[in-house]
């Protein structure tokens, strides 16, 4: 079992319309990961879609993979691609709720978005992440 000692909120940058499918396709194919990107991906209309188990190892943050577990929302930008916390309200009920999950399976774990991590310059997920589940 891995030592999950971080759970990380992500958005995809892409419009909510774009697809799981389209996504997935986009990792594969342009950047040339064999693995997800997330463990969890939540559509705009709420579904939380499993592309990877706990145990895997995915792409989501340089350097930090092996120890943490990845949630992204369909959205968090603008028509011109600038950071926008457009999530629906059914993305944020399924975040709350996998989130919860994970913090009871993973109690000392720290939730954070991926712009918190030293070093990286985005403004993934688009919103707080730390503040606003802090209290899970």
């Amino acid at each position: 079992m891995r030592n999950i000692t971080h759970l990380v909120v992500h958005c995809t940058a892409t419009p909510q319309s774009a697809t799981v499918a389209s996504i997935q396709r986009y990792w594969r194919e342009v950047m040339k990961w064999k693995s997800p990107g997330y463990h969890i991906i939540v559509t705009p209309a709420g579904a939380a879609v499993r592309l990877a188990s706990d145990t895997d190892t995915c792409n989501g943050v340089k350097g930090h993979n092996a120890s943490s577990l990845h949630v992204s929302y369909i959205g968090g930008v603008d028509a011109n691609g600038k950071p926008l916390d457009n999530r629906t309200p059914e993305q944020k009920a399924t975040l709350r709720l996998v989130l919860k999950a994970w913090r009871e399976k993973y109690p000392t774990a720290r939730i954070q978005g991926h712009r918190d991590f030293e070093g990286v310059a985005k403004a993934c997920p688009s919103f707080d992440a730390r503040a606003e589940y802090a209290a899970l």
